[in-house]
């Protein structure tokens, strides 16, 4: 066997070793999730084991204690759902992100959609209007956010991609004036608190209703990234090479943001601002899986999901008072990233 073929040997063999790593990974994270979700559905003021939780889950309601079915079916297990649905969404449009602008730094924020569907909820609490309607009001005015960095980025400049940072940094300024413009003139009896504490982000108000409506903008944004998710890692090598392998930058680009922006729009719809999610899970999924955007996706959906869904079970098991998950993401989501840039500070390689 000449040299170059045993180095083909050996090549093809340290792929298959990864990615049978990385499938590895990703079977015991689903894993994982499914025993968090079940634990965490048993935990509350009425205490369930995991084996009952499982019973109540897949037995006749008429062979199960009521109390126990109707916390768990009507309470705990859509708000378990749905936590796991929006930390998985925040997580997976963080790591497009940061794929798409080759920036570690980039979070949902950037391209202005959570600033903009706060607003467009503000404005719908403060009308007073029913809680669909309040989705509605987030969904279009989130998209609204994308349209108007479009409009933006159409300025030519040296660089498509600033120009598209600068122009979400300058989006997302612009709401976040206008939710401060609201919270002023709200009143401060009967509408402030309410605005105050959606804002801060939380499940509180979590219901089979609210998972339905936001399952359809869910499950879109959710297949255009992992069907795009191979052109996402030629996009993060640069516009030059993406051109040369036959992918249009631009368009791909933007249909990502537009798949980003339904599901940031989703989450915030459905629970206020929840920060940091996008930002640190992407970082601690590439340490696990390398940066393969095929298996960082759906990595970064189910530890996005298990992430929140413990934050949550803290923030409402903590303390008497139920906690705003946004503050602890955000108390949590801090020290981590931190010790993530001095993790690689050590190692001598930049945060990616």
């Amino acid at each position: 066997m000449t040299l170059s073929a045993k180095s083909a040997d050996s090549a093809t063999s340290t792929i298959a070793r990864r990615r049978t790593a990385a499938f590895a990974v990703l079977v015991i994270t689903t894993i994982a999730l499914l025993g968090a979700m079940v634990v965490a559905m048993g935990m509350g003021q009425l205490s369930i084991s995991a084996p009952d939780v499982v019973r109540i889950l897949f037995s006749s309601p008429d062979d199960v204690d009521r109390s126990a079915l109707v916390a768990i079916n009507q309470i705990r297990a859509p708000r378990v759902v749905l936590a796991v649905v929006l930390g998985g969404c925040l997580a997976v449009s963080g790591a497009v992100l940061q794929s798409l602008f080759r920036n570690p730094l980039v979070s949902p924020d950037i391209v202005g959609v959570s600033s903009a569907a706060a607003f467009g909820g503000v404005l719908a609490i403060l009308v007073g209007t029913s809680s669909f309607i309040l989705m509605g009001s987030t969904f279009i005015f989130g998209l609204s956010a994308v349209v108007c960095v479009m409009l933006i980025g159409r300025i030519r400049s040296h660089s498509a991609t600033l120009t598209i940072v600068l122009a979400g940094v300058v989006v997302s300024a612009f709401f976040n004036a206008m939710v401060s413009l609201m919270t002023y003139v709200a009143d401060p009896y009967s509408k402030l608190p309410s605005i105050t504490f959606w804002l801060m982000g939380s499940l509180a108000a979590a219901s089979w209703a609210k998972v339905t409506t936001i399952i359809i903008p869910v499950i879109i944004g959710l297949i255009v990234v992992v069907a795009l998710r191979w052109r996402i890692n030629v996009l993060s090598l640069g516009d030059e090479d993406a051109r040369a392998l036959g992918i249009n930058p631009s368009t791909m680009r933007w249909v990502c943001i537009f798949a980003v922006a339904l599901l940031t729009a989703a989450s915030v719809a459905a629970a206020g601002i929840i920060g940091w999610v996008g930002l640190v899970i992407p970082h601690l999924v590439r340490l696990l899986v390398g940066h393969d955007n095929r298996v960082v996706i759906p990595e970064s959906f189910l530890m996005g999901g298990m992430y929140l869904l413990i934050i949550d079970t803290i923030a409402r098991n903590a303390t008497s008072v139920e906690i705003p998950v946004g503050i602890l993401t955000a108390t949590i989501g801090a020290p981590v990233f931190i010790g993530l840039l001095i993790r690689r500070a050590r190692k001598g390689r930049a945060l990616a």
